[in-house]
């Protein structure tokens, strides 16, 4: 069945989608663009984006929606990562307007961490650039398991199909040659609205899904949702005289229901959830990410930082972790010093056993080990821990095969790590 015959009858969901390219490329009015034609925006919000075109002499500067800094508007371009939302009648979306210049590398990453689809813009006039397979390459190294290729600007040159043939067939190669897969290309104009929402006027000859159609019913697995049960505890609530000793927390994957069997990590101790409450009630089986207190038949010893999980489907316990890092921080990384890992709700101090290679994302190629790790690097670095924590692969796992790196002299985080 393909993706228009399933427009009709698709369920409801919610989107995590991220827009990147390069600088100019017309992400942030791609995302007025869809904004505004899909009525997500507000009176006093149109009102004001229209005063401003206005005093700069310009027609309705769709993005304004999205670059909200001031120096962002001086200067044109985004900087910080902008979140919006909005729904349609087939599925609710949150959008992550990422930066597209090179410096802002570290921006993107905190947006793709949670996206599940990137649109990636290719100005229809300069093709597939430096910045166009970077971000790709960023892509697909953060898992995000779908890539569209917005060919924007096509009303700066005439509409032609055959220069969007080209483009199409050149990141063709590249995708090929790089291993980034699932990738559909889409023609249009953000300014004029051209394959945006509605179809527009000006390219019939392709017969494709406009961009939100793609948006509509792109098939997002729910892999957290299947994956084995991880409740990470935050807090432990108290016994009173009403009320048994429970354990706080987020359901991070999978699911779990009274009178299921359970183990507690580290210690191994094993016992049967007899109660799950919820701020409003109990809970037979609450869903993916619900915020629960789970009761255990037994009185266990458990504490911030432990993990509950099915005892048949434990994550490994590690005192050596293997990741790709991304350096966040102006500091550079010190290999001779500790830091602290926060993998969910445990921390533990680490050292850096090693820098195997800086991953270059201009040119898809490794480069040697450097001594360091700067601003926006992206490597494959070794950690050994002071403690065990409770691991999945990044690629199996979102939720417990990532972790943040902070520095305890200023509490500062520095790098995102994804576990290999």
């Amino acid at each position: 069945m393909s993706a228009i015959e399933r427009y009709d009858i698709l369920e409801h969901g919610v989107l995590r989608f991220l827009t990147a390219g390069s600088v100019d490329d017309g992400k942030s009015t791609l995302i007025g663009r869809l904004l505004f034609d899909t009525k997500a925006i507000l009176a006093d919000q149109l009102a004001a984006i229209e005063r401003t075109s206005q005093q700069r002499g310009t027609a309705l500067d769709l993005s304004l929606l999205t670059d909200g800094l001031v120096a962002e508007r001086e200067q044109g371009i985004t900087i910080d990562v902008a979140y919006r939302y909005f729904a349609t009648a087939y599925r609710k979306f949150i959008i992550a307007d990422a930066p597209g210049h090179e410096q802002y590398t570290r921006n993107m990453v905190t947006a793709a961490s949670t996206a599940q689809l990137a649109v990636l813009l290719v100005d229809a006039r300069y093709g597939v650039v430096t910045q166009t397979r970077r971000h790709a390459t960023l892509a697909h190294l953060l898992g995000i398991p779908h890539l569209i290729v917005a060919v924007n600007k096509m009303d700066l040159v005439g509409h032609d199909e055959s220069v969007f043939a080209g483009i199409v067939a050149d990141f063709a190669a590249f995708a090929e040659r790089t291993g980034v897969d699932n990738v559909r290309f889409v023609p249009m104009s953000a300014l004029m609205g051209d394959m945006v929402v509605d179809r527009g006027e000006n390219l019939d000859w392709y017969d494709g899904p406009t961009l939100l159609q793609i948006l509509e019913t792109v098939d997002v697995q729910q892999t957290l949702a299947e994956a084995p049960f991880r409740f990470p505890v935050q807090c432990i609530a108290r016994p009173t005289a009403s009320l048994p000793r429970g354990y706080m927390g987020r359901i991070e994957s999978g699911s779990v229901a009274v009178g299921d069997a359970v183990t507690v990590l580290p210690s191994g101790v094993s016992s049967r959830v007899c109660e799950i409450r919820e701020f409003d009630g109990a809970r037979h089986r609450p869903g993916l990410h619900a915020a629960i207190t789970i009761v255990l038949d037994d009185a266990i010893d458990i504490s911030r930082g432990d993990m509950i999980v099915h005892g048949n489907a434990s994550p490994g316990s590690r005192r050596d972790l293997d990741a790709t890092l991304c350096w966040l921080s102006e500091t550079p990384l010190d290999s001779r010093r500790s830091y602290l890992v926060r993998h969910t709700t445990r921390e533990v101090r680490a050292r850096i056993a090693g820098i195997d290679h800086l991953w270059n994302v201009s040119t898809q190629a490794r480069e040697p080990a450097p001594d360091s790790l700067r601003m926006n690097d992206i490597g494959r670095v070794g950690f050994k821990l002071a403690q065990p924590v409770f691991a999945d692969r990044y690629a199996d796992n979102r939720a417990t095969g990532s972790f943040i790196l902070i520095d305890e002299a200023t509490n500062n985080t520095v790098a995102a790590g994804l576990i290999q």
